[in-house]
């Protein structure tokens, strides 16, 4: 009791007009305020499930920031926003390489402001050791600010930001809240997020080049070149059978090719020489060539060519030998002609390849042979 009497001496109070319970209540409230720090603030609240995507986080390329967090404090009202991007987890110090010289608020794809940008205004400054990198942004209201409508998912967007150079090193995206624009006093929430930036993973893959060609028969009776076909051929077989000068003979191939060369491919045929019976040949289509096909000889007339279904030939004419009603026709020669074409590459595709042979009385007697020869030539 003696003791609380000096000290109620010392603190000023008259011993005479006190009991001792109101001196030890006085003494604890003195106590209880001598124990705060000067300055002391209450602490604001960290934001939960905090996270920040970027829409590119590789290093030195320009990207935005999308920040999203909940617990947000929905009773006060928020009148700055203050963003720091730092070397660490507690500085100011901007990363190497980064900058938001040209970076801005998205005002309104950020609800925790009220996805509005009225009376709001970004200030941006550098932190210690950094020039020019303005990685501190404030972003203050000057009208009454704004109290967040729902604690959950709330996000805040910045945009042109560009990313850190360094690779595979730490660095921190502070935001903060206050209720004062001196983006210093009545804080209200916090939250940090730790980055790492790395290069990616270079994915490679290699696509082989692919060409397939085959060559099918075509029966009896099916269309050849706007006639009939007048025997079966197979993939290595093309049988007129007997020709008589009376009428004559057609019959057809499918060729069938597919690639995924970029320039897709050519089709040529040819044959190793005129059909012939060892003496004689039987002669060519006059006057029709590859590159002017002409109609065909009537019967009666000696003559061997071919004609292709394909209306979009590579050079040229495209559809000179079919414009979607008459076929024209060219003699066979030696050399590689041109009777499919595609520019780039497709699917399996078909084409029909027809012959006729046409024969004279006077044309000798034999079986009259040659190889027809077709070159799939693809162009990557």
């Amino acid at each position: 009791m003696q003791r609380l009497h000096r000290a109620a001496r010392e603190l000023g109070i008259t011993r005479a007009n006190l009991s001792s319970r109101r001196v030890r209540y006085i003494l604890s409230v003195v106590l209880a305020a001598t124990m705060l720090p000067a300055g002391t603030a209450v602490a604001a609240g960290t934001l939960t499930s905090a996270s920040v995507a970027l829409s590119n986080p590789q290093p030195g390329v320009t990207a935005s920031y999308t920040f999203t967090g909940s617990s947000v404090d929905t009773s006060s009202a928020i009148l700055c926003v203050k963003v720091v991007w730092s070397t660490t987890a507690s500085g100011t110090t901007a990363p190497a390489g980064f900058s938001g010289a040209s970076g801005s608020v998205t005002a309104a794809s950020s609800t925790l402001i009220g996805s509005s940008a009225t009376n709001w205004s970004l200030a941006k400054s550098d932190g210690t050791s950094s020039s020019g990198q303005n990685n501190i942004y404030e972003y203050t209201n000057s009208s009454t600010g704004f109290t967040p409508t729902s604690a959950s998912g709330r996000t805040f967007v910045l945009s042109s930001i560009t990313n850190p150079t360094t690779t595979d090193t730490a660095w921190y995206f502070h935001i903060n809240t206050y209720g004062n624009t001196d983006c210093a006093t009545s804080p209200i929430d916090n939250a940090t997020v730790e980055f790492i930036n790395t290069n990616g993973s270079l994915l490679s893959a290699t696509i082989d080049q692919t060409l397939s060609f085959s060559i099918t028969g075509v029966a009896t009776g099916q269309s050849c070149a706007g006639t009939s076909a007048v025997q079966t051929t197979t993939s290595t077989t093309l049988p007129f059978g007997s020709v008589t000068p009376a009428s004559n003979a057609v019959v057809c191939q499918d060729l069938q090719a597919a690639t995924n060369a970029s320039n897709g491919y050519t089709i040529y045929a040819r044959y190793t020489a005129a059909p012939s019976n060892g003496l004689q040949s039987i002669a060519d289509l006059t006057p029709g060539t590859n590159a002017s096909p002409s109609s065909f000889s009537a019967a009666g007339t000696e003559a061997y060519g071919y004609t292709t279904n394909d209306q979009t030939l590579g050079t040229g004419t495209a559809n000179r030998f079919f414009n979607g009603t008459t076929y024209s026709w060219a003699a066979m020669t030696t050399a590689n002609a041109e009777v499919a074409y595609e520019g780039s590459g497709v699917a399996n595709t078909t084409y029909r390849v027809s012959h006729q042979v046409g024969v004279s009385t006077t044309t000798h007697p034999g079986t009259y042979t040659t190889t027809i020869i077709y070159t799939c030539t693809p162009v990557y």
